[in-house]
């Protein structure tokens, strides 16, 4: 039985830049620091970076979204990061938007504003 989202790995070739750059999107110190893996506790969830991409293509087939409070807020933030958007944000139904932007290594991190959604 599955039982929800647990863990994020992005393949990120660079670790150094990476971890630099996902610190200053999440504004978060990694918890799991290592040659191998950095890790990160976002709200609960794990967002991991692996620096082996040797099997990997850039793209994506699928995009996890991550939890926001306002989505408008959060996208014009990241404006001022210069982050490339991969999807501007959009009503998908109700009070729900999702949105996507990409990271310097190629994935695609998705963004969601759902206020009926809760832990």
């Amino acid at each position: 039985m599955l039982q929800g989202l647990r863990t994020i790995v992005y393949y990120v070739g660079d670790l150094t830049a990476a971890k630099e750059w996902y610190k200053s999107v999440f504004e978060i110190e990694p918890y799991f620091d290592e040659p191998y893996y950095v890790g990160y506790n976002v709200g609960g969830f794990e967002l991991g970076l692996n620096p082996d991409d040797s099997g990997f293509s850039n793209g994506n087939h699928s995009i996890t979204y991550w939890g926001v409070k306002d989505i408008k807020e959060t996208f014009r933030r990241f404006a001022t990061l210069e982050i490339e958007i991969h999807e501007q944000p959009n009503n998908v139904g109700g009070s729900i938007w999702v949105g996507s932007i990409f990271d310097p290594f190629g994935n695609v991190i998705g963004l969601i504003e759902n206020p009926e959604f809760s832990l």
